[in-house]
């Protein structure tokens, strides 16, 4: 059987390595491609890049960041999308008022951190948050995600920051999706919470909804096997099985 294209979307600061145990427990059934987002500044030209290189039809899954950019490539092109997967993730556009500041100013913060003191103490600072206090004394997964976030420049953060601040709102697009879709998130996720997965898919036809334990904002680095396996199974649905006669997303169920 021929396998299935699937394009890998990373998050803020992400690349390769946030994907490496997904890729290769899938290999038996797909071809995965990782997008590099280079210089880009923008969630829509990412997704114009997404769709310059992908083949005819694909699936495509995106993690925190790249959730955004997934949608945005579904806007512009569904009929090329034969799968789409959100992980730990958010539709809504920057809030106005204080919200929107408080964000804003929060990232400018980081980005001041990483031009002053480095990479390695801002990804330091910014993974307070991001993976949860029982995670924190993994040294093998602190050290990955920080070596990952290293290996990119304050310019880049300041890009993909710009992008992340400009983000579309992708609230219109929830119901207009008519393939198979994984919506997935960590139980322990602070920045991107079960409850805004839960209305996602509720907007999403024949969605399948899981709920990571034990699990935070990395979920694809943190809980890789409960991730792949659930991607597995995703990329076995078929537009009919998914969708079939109802609008209503299946329960959500925790990982293994």
């Amino acid at each position: 059987m021929e396998k299935l294209k699937l394009v890998l979307l990373p998050g803020l600061m992400c690349d390769r390595a946030a994907w490496a145990h997904q890729i290769a427990a899938l290999s038996d059934i797909a071809d995965s491609t990782v997008m590099d987002w280079g210089a880009l500044d923008s969630l829509t030209a990412m997704a114009d890049q997404v769709l310059l290189g992908a083949p005819p039809r694909f699936a495509v899954a995106g993690h925190s960041m790249g959730g955004r950019v997934a949608f945005e490539v579904y806007r512009k092109a569904p009929d090329r999308v034969s799968h789409i997967a959100l992980f730990d993730t958010n539709y809504v556009p920057l809030p106005p008022g204080e919200a929107g500041e408080k964000e804003a100013r929060g990232r400018r913060e980081l980005l001041d951190l990483a031009r002053s003191q480095g990479m390695r103490a801002m990804s330091r600072k910014w993974l307070d948050g991001m993976i949860p206090p029982y995670r924190q004394s993994d040294t093998a997964l602190v050290e990955e995600i920080i070596a990952m976030f290293d290996r990119k420049s304050p310019d880049l953060f300041e890009r993909q920051m710009r992008a992340l601040l400009n983000r579309p709102d992708a609230g219109p697009v929830l119901a207009r999706i008519r393939c198979p879709a994984l919506v997935l998130t960590g139980m322990d996720d602070a920045w991107s919470p079960p409850q805004k997965h839960q209305e996602m898919a509720a907007a999403i036809a024949g969605s399948r909804l899981v709920l990571v334990e034990k699990c935070g904002h990395m979920s694809t680095m943190e809980r890789p096997e409960d991730v792949s396996r659930a991607m597995r199974e995703w990329l076995a649905t078929q537009v009919g099985q998914a969708l079939g006669l109802r609008r209503a997303p299946s329960p959500p169920y925790p990982s293994a």
